[in-house]
C-alpha cells in the first residue's frame, strides 16, 4: 500500500512565553524513524512531511490549511494510507479520515501493527492481541457507522435494547478478560522457569536497547544462535534465551528482549510485562546503543525511562548495567578511535562492533569480571564418591588446574565466588565427615 507519513511538531509554551519544541528529538529524526516503522511492514512510503503545529485542534489536531495541503498531496501521489506520528484521539482519527478520504493510523496503531506481524510464539500473540483490543475499545465508534446503532429489544426485557456499540464493547471486554486469564498462565509458566533456573543458578545476562540497536546481531555473535537480525525496526519481538560460556568457562544465560522505542504505547508495556520481567530477574543488563545514530543519546534516555518504569532505578542500574556502544564499525576513523578511547576510560562502558567482532572479547571479559564478584581461590581434592560434582564445578567455577591422582581422587585449583564457595562446601559437607578435610582454602 502507498503510504504518506506526517510528523506533527507540536510547540509547548514555556513559563517565559517563548515557544519551545515539546519533543527532545529533531523533526528529521522522527520522520526517519516513522518512515522506518512503516517500511518494517512493507508499506511503500511515497511522501514524508514535517508539519509544525502551534495550536493543536481538538477535532483534527492539524489546521484546515495544512489538512487541505496534505489532501492535495494524497491525491497527487495516489496514497490511500496516512501515518500520523503522534497519538490521535478517536474523534481526530475519524475526522481526518473524512477530510482525506484515506485510512489514518497514529503511532500507537502503527507499532501495534508491527508487533502483530512480528509475534511468532503463542505468548507474543497473546500479548499483542491484548494490547490491540485495549487500544480498540475507545475506537468502536468508527466501526459501526454503516449500521443502525440501535438494536431492537425483545422478550420480557422490553425497551429499545442495547446499541450495537455497547454490544461490541461487551464482546471486546469478554475477549480481553479471556486473554488476561491466558496471560496469567504465561506469567505462572515464566515464574516456574525462573524457579528452575534458580535451582541451577546460572547468572542471567539480559540485552536491552532501542529497537535496531543491534541486540540480535550481538546475541548471535556471542552465542552462535540463529536469531533473526536485520537492519529493520522491531526485527525481533519474542524473547530468546541461550546458554553461553564466558572466557574462563563459566556458564551464563543470555536473554535477547524486544527492542524499546520512544512513546511506547502503555497498552504494550502492560501487555508485555511478563516478557519484560526477564530483565528484572537479570543479574547483569547490557544496554546496547547504536552509536552511529545521531539520536543515540535521546534513544538511551527512552530506554532508561522504561527501565525505571519497570522498577530499575539509577542506583540499581549503576550496579547491574553495562553500556555497550555498538556499531562503531560505521563511524569515521577519527570518531571511532575517540569513542574506543573514551569507553576504555569508563568503568561501565565497552565499545563493540557486533558485525566485525571488534571489542566483543573485551565485553566478554567485562561480563565475566562483573559477575565474578569477590573471587575465592581454593584447592580441593575430590574423593571417588564425590566425582559426580565435577560437572557442577566446571559450570560454576574457574578451574585453573587439575591433577588426576593414582588413588582415583582428583585435585583441582579453583577460583569461584563466595556464594558458589559456600554452595560447594555444603555439597561436599553432605558426605562423610572425612570429606570436609579435603576442602582447603
Amino acid at each position: 500500500m502507498r503510504a504518506t507519513v506526517v510528523v506533527p511538531v507540536l510547540k509547548s509554551r514555556s513559563r517565559g512565553g517563548q515557544s519551545e519544541s515539546a519533543s527532545t528529538r529533531t523533526p528529521e529524526s522522527r520522520l526517519e524513524e516513522a518512515t522506518g516503522l512503516a517500511q518494517a511492514i512493507d508499506l511503500d512510503v511515497v511522501n514524508g512531511q514535517i508539519v509544525p503545529v502551534n495550536d493543536p485542534r481538538p477535532a483534527t489536531l492539524l489546521g484546515t490549511g495544512k489538512i487541505g495541503e496534505i489532501k492535495a498531496l494524497l491525491d497527487e501521489r495516489d496514497s490511500g494510507l496516512v501515518i500520523v506520528d503522534h497519538p490521535l484521539t478517536p474523534v481526530q482519527q475519524r475526522n481526518l479520515e473524512k477530510e482525506w478520504n484515506a485510512k489514518v493510523i497514529d503511532r500507537t496503531g502503527l507499532i501495534l501493527e508491527i508487533f502483530g506481524r512480528r509475534a511468532s510464539t503463542k505468548e507474543g500473540t497473546l500479548q499483542v492481541d491484548l494490547a490491540h483490543l485495549n487500544y480498540q475499545k475507545g475506537r468502536l465508534v468508527r466501526s459501526w457507522t454503516h449500521l443502525e446503532r440501535q438494536r431492537g429489544g425483545g422478550g420480557f426485557m422490553g425497551g429499545p435494547g442495547e446499541t450495537q456499540i455497547e454490544a461490541d464493547r461487551r464482546m471486546l471486554q469478554d475477549r480481553i478478560i479471556k486473554l488476561e486469564r491466558e496471560l496469567e498462565q504465561v506469567v505462572r509458566t515464566r515464574q516456574l522457569h525462573r524457579a528452575k533456573r534458580r535451582k541451577v543458578p546460572h547468572p542471567i545476562v539480559a540485552l536491552v536497547g532501542y529497537t535496531n540497536a543491534g541486540k540480535s546481531t550481538l546475541f548471535n555473535r556471542i552465542t552462535g544462535a540463529g536469531v533473526l537480525a536485520e537492519d529493520m525496526l522491531f526485527a525481533t519481538l519474542d524473547p530468546t534465551l541461550r546458554r553461553m560460556k564466558l572466557p574462563h568457562g563459566r556458564t551464563v544465560i543470555l536473554s535477547d528482549t524486544v527492542g524499546f522505542i520512544s512513546d511506547l504505547p502503555t497498552h504494550l508495556v502492560a501487555a508485555f510485562r511478563a516478557t519484560l520481567e526477564e530483565v528484572l530477574e537479570a543479574d547483569l543488563i547490557l544496554h546496547v546503543r547504536d552509536m552511529s545514530d545521531a539520536d543515540n543519546q535521546a534513544q538511551s534516555s527512552d530506554v532508561m525511562r522504561i527501565l525505571n518504569d519497570l522498577g530499575i532505578d539509577e542506583a540499581e542500574a549503576e550496579k547491574r548495567l553495562i553500556e555497550v556502544w555498538n556499531k562503531i564499525d560505521r563511524l569515521e576513523p577519527e570518531v571511532h578511535d575517540t569513542m574506543v578511547q573514551k569507553s576504555a576510560g569508563a568503568s561501565n562502558v565497552v565499545a563493540v562492533s557486533a558485525v566485525s567482532g571488534e571489542g566483543v572479547d573485551t565485553l566478554m571479559e567485562e561480563i565475566s569480571r562483573r559477575l565474578s564478584g569477590v573471587m575465592t581461590v581454593a584447592t580441593i581434592r575430590l574423593p571417588v564418591d564425590k566425582l559426580a560434582l565435577l560437572p557442577w564445578l566446571y559450570d560454576h567455577a574457574i578451574v585453573d588446574s587439575r591433577e588426576d591422582n593414582e588413588d582415583g581422587t582428583i585435585t583441582l585449583d579453583l577460583r569461584l565466588s563466595e556464594t558458589e564457595a559456600t554452595e560447594l562446601e555444603r555439597r561436599i559437607g553432605n558426605g562423610p565427615k572425612s570429606d570436609k578435610e579435603d576442602w582447603e582454602r
